[in-house]
């Protein structure tokens, strides 16, 4: 999806602005210590406590062979075989031709978290020396301003059980309850999106029931069986709210919207639909 993958894409970006000068400061001062690995090992020390989105850093050579100690911030670890060694495979082919570069997601192991990792190139002013490499969990990474545009404006199917799929057409609709009340159904239903601040509502008609979700309550569900969602009275339970100006669909849409769950639902004997949500936000 566009939206998702500019989104992606423009918090990399915010990513990079924030490592890529520090990094680079950082390795013009390694490459004259390249060498001296208590010396090397100093300076990543005292560019970990001033990279607080970073959780560790350490040095390897062209050759992807670690030349420094593990630099963790809360630890220091000797080990000459690194932290990720499996993850490795793409540092080599960073130099020369790029100066930075910033990994793809993926999880560390053992502990199975999201990672990112910053590789900036050590040089002498003439060839590769090798990486300086921090490693940045995504869970301890601050919020990053600026974002795409959120939405999603592009059509996807999303195919269910094949199991399912392979026996359409030998289903028949048996006609439930909700579809005795639905007229009821879609007045009140209608109400409470319009003017008792549920933004969410979604339908089962071949359970009867309905599923809401409130404005002012947005992280339960409520619940409601035919015979509570065909009483006109369940208004009274839910106060009165103006129809929320943040949303995507207008009011006056609302009814159109679940009179055309009520045709899906009668369109055919075969296929038919089981379910249908609406959610105004």
């Amino acid at each position: 999806m566009i939206w998702l993958q500019e989104t992606i894409e423009a918090q990399r970006a915010l990513l990079r602005e924030r490592l890529e000068p520090p990094m680079a400061e950082l390795a013009v001062r390694c490459a004259a210590s390249w060498s001296d690995r208590n010396r090397l090992d100093e300076m990543l020390s005292d560019a970990l406590a001033r990279m607080p989105v970073c959780q560790r850093i350490y040095a390897l050579d062209t050759n992807g062979i670690q030349v420094s100690s593990n630099l963790g911030r809360h630890a220091i670890d000797g080990n000459q075989n690194g932290p990720n060694p499996a993850h490795r495979s793409f540092l080599p082919s960073a130099a020369p031709r790029k100066s930075f570069l910033l990994s793809d997601v993926y999880f560390t192991p053992p502990e199975r978290r999201s990672c990112i990792t910053a590789v900036q190139t050590v040089t002498d002013g003439l060839s590769a020396l090798g990486f300086v490499v921090a490693d940045l969990f995504l869970r301890d990474l601050p919020q990053l301003e600026r974002r795409a545009a959120s939405g999603q404006s592009a059509w996807r199917q999303i195919k269910g059980d094949p199991v399912i799929r392979d026996a359409l057409f030998q289903q028949q609709r048996a006609r439930s309850a909700m579809d005795e009340q639905v007229d009821n159904v879609i007045a009140i239903i209608s109400e409470l999106i319009s003017e008792r601040g549920v933004f969410h509502a979604k339908l089962h008609f071949s359970s009867s029931r309905v599923t809401l979700w409130l404005t002012d309550d947005p992280y339960r569900d409520h619940i409601h069986v035919l015979e509570e969602i065909i009483d006109p009275s369940l208004c009274l339970a839910y106060p009165s709210r103006r129809y929320p100006e943040q949303t995507l669909v207008p009011s006056g849409l609302v009814r159109p919207v679940f009179e055309r769950f009520k045709m899906l639902r009668e369109v055919d004997e075969n296929i038919y639909l089981r379910s249908g949500s609406l959610n105004v936000i």
